[in-house]
């Protein structure tokens, strides 16, 4: 796996009090935007169709594959939906959160999330921003996707960790 995330870091400025979280969110996006973003996301999060989960998720911005499969109460990240991509004939499983931001204490970092053809992510399993799944890859059941996984790996842990590669 490969260590370095793809990341844009923006730090608070110098002398202001107040954690990233706090002077950023309403900066970086528009807060009604964010709100939209936050309610269509709910909405998908428990829609039984998976055809019409996509087409909402593609009205955010959301690249979404050809019969991409979209588990109950997924979490993907209400700030940049536009940030992720999910590629054909992939499953995310119950549960799984793939996010494309991360508020720290003295900055905010953004980062592209590509979920490759055929990848299934186990239910419960958290996607960090940044973060590239090759094809035909597997993340097991609560699993923390930190760095990019390779085409064809099965991996799992905390952090996620290769466990076996197809030949």
């Amino acid at each position: 796996m490969i260590n370095m995330r793809r990341l844009q870091s923006l730090k608070v400025p110098s002398g202001v009090e107040e954690n990233s979280l706090e002077y950023y969110w309403w900066r970086l996006k528009n807060p009604l935007n964010t709100i939209l973003n936050f309610i269509v996301i709910e909405i998908a999060k428990f829609m039984p169709s998976l055809t019409l989960k996509r087409v909402l998720l593609r009205c955010l911005g959301m690249r979404v594959g050809r019969n991409a499969a979209i588990g109950l109460r997924v979490q993907f990240d209400i700030f940049f939906p536009e940030l992720i991509e999910l590629g054909d004939n992939c499953i995310i499983g119950y549960g799984a959160t793939v996010l494309a931001h991360e508020f720290l204490i003295e900055e905010v970092r953004t980062g592209k999330v590509r979920i490759g053809k055929n990848v299934m992510i186990g239910a419960n399993s958290t996607i960090l921003p940044g973060v590239i799944i090759g094809e035909n890859a597997t993340v097991s059941a609560c699993s923390l996707v930190n760095k990019d996984i390779p085409t064809g790996a099965f991996v799992g842990g905390v952090p996620a960790r290769i466990l076996r590669k197809r030949k």
